[in-house]
Parts: structure tokens; C-alpha cells; sequence
């Protein structure tokens, strides 16, 4: 198989990143073959799912406009993938140009295209690293940098939780995040659930696909995502489906099928943590 120039050495070609069918998703062209294809077989087992990452994208636009609004002006992102056109940075500083914004990503191609994108910007900031070693996130250069903690802080984990597996306890490793960020700061989660939309087959079949990516896709229950929200308090209108988290218009998700999870916003209480 060709190698792009823009592509990183040591990527093996063969197997689907999840990042990369997210950019596929979202119409980018960062994404090889092997992820195109596990994309389209993903769209055939639950077809709303463009519109379920346009949803979550729209999402995020508002929970970065909400959190401005809360004098809120750092933000953290984790799992924040290939930048497309309306990332964090770019909504974030068409309202406030002081904001600064870290993004954490484990995918090669991701982080490097992240760094070719960010040259120039002196608030934007990209560091390699996983949810799953919050201590190489929150001592990183770029951090320590970029983000004044004893500040409140937007803690963004976009559509990332269920690609992390029980077995390796996202809960702790979100905890301890929790722990380095100030009072005031927010929680700003978004996680696939069939529960929000169409049941289909409970989304096995979007799972068999991703069984083949290089991290797994979990289900989790609306009760179950409410649990990664302890020690925040939570925003009006709560976890709700996707669409419904304070739309800019009516939200059309029971038409389109597309809604596919929960979101919701907490805010990190005095003496949380």
C-alpha cells in the first residue's frame, strides 16, 4: 500500500484507526482506505452515523460557547482527533482570541497533522499522549504552557469514553483529571449509546466493526455515563440525548435517526476532588 507524504513513519496501514474514520466521517481526507472501508461498513450497521458526528461536532460548538459564556477560557481536549474545519481553537477564538486550547490525541496521524495545522498559533498547543496516562497529559510542556490550573478549565471528552473499555477503568483515569482541574471548571462529555436512538440491534453490528479498529467500541446505558459525571454538578438540561443538549433550533434526531448518545456538561463543585 502507497504511503501519503503527509503520513507518519511506523503507522501500520492495515488496521481502521478510529480517528481516522471520524475524519471520514466529518468529510476529511486524512483517512487511508482500510479506514474508508471500515467506515462505510460502519455507516451500513447503523446508517445515521455522519449525522451522529456532525450531532456531536454541533455539540461541541455549543459547549464551547456555553463554557465562554461562564468565563471559562482554557480548554483541554482529549481524544480530539484530526482538526477539520470548526475545532475547538477556531470556535473558541472567534469569540475570545485570549483562549487557549490544548489538544490530546494517542493517533500519529492525528498528532501530526495537529502540529502542521497549529504552526503559527501562540495559544493552540498539541500533545501526544492517552487518556489512559493523565500524568503524561497534565505534565506535559504544553500544558504547563498553555493552561493555568489553579484557573478553571474546559475538560472536553468528545465521542472519546467508549472507545476506552471497562477493563482499564476510565472512571479512575477521569478522576484523577478531575483532580488537577480548579473549582469552576467543566466536564464537556459526549458518548455513543443506543439507548438516544433507534434500538436496531443495540448496536452489535456497529461493535463487530469496530472490533476491527484499533479501539474497541463500548456500550454503555445512559445510567452508566452518568456515573463518569461524579463530582460534577450538573448543567441544565442535564445527560440527554445528543441534539437535545440546548440546540441552536428544533433538533430533528427522531427523523433522521441520527442521534446514536448522551451529552451533557458538569460543573467541578468547592471542595470536589
Amino acid at each position: 500500500m502507497e504511503r501519503p507524504a503527509w503520513a507518519p513513519h511506523g503507522i501500520d496501514l492495515t488496521v481502521p484507526s478510529v480517528s481516522r474514520m471520524y475524519d471520514y466521517y466529518l468529510g476529511g481526507s486524512h483517512n487511508f482506505e482500510v479506514d474508508r472501508e471500515a467506515a462505510r461498513r460502519a455507516i451500513q450497521a447503523w446508517p445515521g452515523l455522519p449525522k451522529i458526528m456532525q450531532n456531536n461536532r454541533a455539540f461541541m460548538r455549543r459547549a464551547i460557547r456555553f463554557a465562554l459564556q461562564e468565563g471559562v477560557t482554557q480548554f483541554l481536549d482529549i481524544g480530539s482527533g484530526i482538526p477539520t474545519f470548526g475545532n475547538v481553537h477556531e470556535v473558541a477564538h472567534a469569540l475570545e482570541r485570549a483562549a487557549r486550547v490544548v489538544y490530546v490525541d494517542n493517533d500519529p496521524v492525528a498528532v501530526a497533522h495537529s502540529r502542521a495545522v497549529l504552526q503559527g498559533e501562540g495559544r493552540v498547543g498539541i500533545v501526544s499522549a492517552d487518556f489512559r496516562s493523565p500524568q503524561d497529559i497534565m505534565e506535559s510542556p504544553e500544558v504547563e504552557d498553555l493552561l493555568d490550573l489553579r484557573q478553571p478549565v474546559a475538560l472536553m471528552l468528545v465521542a472519546l469514553l467508549h472507545f476506552v473499555e471497562d477493563r482499564d477503568e476510565p472512571g479512575k483515569y477521569l478522576t484523577e483529571l478531575a483532580r488537577h482541574l480548579a473549582p469552576g471548571s467543566l466536564l464537556v462529555l459526549s458518548h455513543g449509546s443506543p439507548e438516544a436512538g433507534p434500538r436496531r440491534d443495540g448496536g452489535v453490528g456497529l461493535k463487530e466493526v469496530y472490533s476491527t479498529a484499533n479501539a474497541p467500541l463500548v456500550i454503555r446505558t445512559k445510567d452508566e455515563i452518568q456515573l463518569f459525571f461524579e463530582g460534577f454538578e450538573m448543567v441544565e438540561p442535564g445527560l440527554v440525548p445528543v441534539p437535545q443538549w440546548r440546540p441552536d433550533g428544533p433538533p430533528e434526531y427522531e427523523e433522521s435517526g441520527a442521534c446514536g448518545g448522551f451529552a451533557g456538561i458538569g460543573v467541578k463543585a468547592v471542595g470536589a476532588a
